[in-house]
């Protein structure tokens, strides 16, 4: 129990020294999240599997959990599927609809592009490598926008599915999805967005969409870790890579977390209440951001990353010339603020970013990328601090880079 009393204590000083700004890694889980799920641990534990009463009390509450999500969506209940997390949701739509027109005869070609989220990249790249499927990877321009004339171009008469993201994770840049879905669409092959970043900043109609299936993760949106969306068009068939129990329609074996569900379903519902106001608050401090950031560095050594102004509006992200995007990361920390060199899931590693090459940044802007991504209980004078630190931490870390 000193145990723990001592972490709570560590925590708390944590809270009061630094200040958070990766919400694009993942954001804290929202009060009324929280006392939504809180039943679900310990009133409504049954299986929703289970026919007797416990069972259909958690299952009733899976249900209006789906329903909740599909309204907000403009969609269907039986069109959303729940997972374990945004990661599983995009490999359960690549692989899903691959392998299921694989053995339908109806196609072996898939699109995607060179900045997507290592979750479909690399599953598409082990659909290709050891699976026998064509993969077509499309560059992206200079400011990591993919064009629709070259989607347009690689559509072939076997092509079965375009994967692209609604919004860049590293550098912020939204794509074109309608036209690029309506593209697609038109020449009778699937769409999938992965939609993990602008999930909850973006109104979703997805009966009018051209969007076959989305991912989406709660924990980006002030939900809880370990549960991810999908959605799947109705009529949209996939071969599931967890069978056993059957749940999720066949789509996604394993007993269902009712309480993330309830909590996912609720911290949606709360984002989409309140977009735009958050919107509005997240561009101001963003805005704020890049230009104080911008001010406060040397010309020659820093660049937004990013399209200037088709991006998230959570979302401001740098490259620094000749730095190491982890010193910087780790000066940063010490300095009292938390930020990211990009992808969460690559956080700590020392390579070249892969998605600054792809915008064409050379060798010297590479290593140096910093994403910071501000949230609800940020504010202005955040930013400010961050603004003030920022030359300093950059001067700290220059004589590490062999720079001089």
């Amino acid at each position: 129990m000193a145990a723990f009393t001592h972490a709570q204590a560590a925590i708390c000083k944590m809270k009061q020294t630094h200040i958070y700004l990766d919400h694009g890694a993942s954001t804290p889980v929202h009060p009324q999240v929280v006392e939504a799920m809180i039943p679900f641990w310990t009133d409504f534990y049954g299986n929703p599997s289970s026919a007797h009463a416990h069972g259909r009390d958690a299952g009733f509450a899976l249900e209006e959990a789906r329903r909740t999500i599909a309204d907000l969506l403009h969609a269907q209940p039986n069109e959303i599927v729940f997972t374990g997390c945004g990661s599983e949701s995009d490999n359960l739509a690549v692989r899903g609809v691959m392998w299921d027109a694989r053995l339908q005869g109806r196609g072996n070609h898939l699109i995607t592009s060179c900045i997507e989220h290592e979750a479909v990249l690399e599953t598409a790249v082990q659909l290709r490598d050891l699976f026998d499927f064509n993969v077509t990877i499309l560059p992206v321009d200079g400011y990591g926008r993919v064009s629709p004339d070259a989607v347009r171009a690689a559509l072939r008469p076997d092509t079965v599915l375009v994967s692209l993201m609604a919004a860049n994770n590293e550098i912020g840049t939204m794509q074109p999805i309608l036209e690029i879905g309506a593209i697609t669409r038109q020449h009778g092959a699937l769409f999938h967005t992965d939609a993990v970043q602008a999930g909850a900043t973006t109104r979703w109609n997805l009966a009018q969409m051209p969007i076959d299936l989305l991912s989406l993760a709660p924990h980006k949106f002030y939900g809880p870790k370990g549960v991810g969306i999908l959605y799947v068009r109705d009529g949209v068939r996939l071969v599931s890579a967890l069978t056993g129990g059957g749940q999720e329609d066949g789509r996604r074996s394993g007993t269902v977390n009712v309480a993330f569900a309830v909590g996912a379903a609720q911290a949606f519902q709360l984002a989409q209440a309140q977009l735009d106001e958050r919107v509005a608050h997240y561009t101001r401090l963003r805005d704020h951001l890049i230009a104080g950031v911008l001010a406060a560095i040397s010309a020659d050594d820093i660049r937004l990353t990013g399209h200037p102004t088709e991006r998230l509006p959570h979302h401001a992200s740098f490259a620094l010339r000749g730095l190491s995007g982890n010193d910087l990361l780790i000066h940063l920390d010490m300095a009292g603020f938390s930020a990211s060199s990009g992808s969460a899931c690559k956080t700590g590693n020392p390579k070249p970013s892969a998605i600054l090459q792809a915008i064409g940044l050379g060798e010297e802007w590479t290593t140096g990328g910093l994403r910071f991504t501000v949230g609800a209980q940020n504010t202005l004078a955040d930013v400010d601090a961050l603004i003030a630190a920022m030359p300093r931490v950059v001067a700290q870390v220059r004589p590490f880079s062999g720079d001089r």
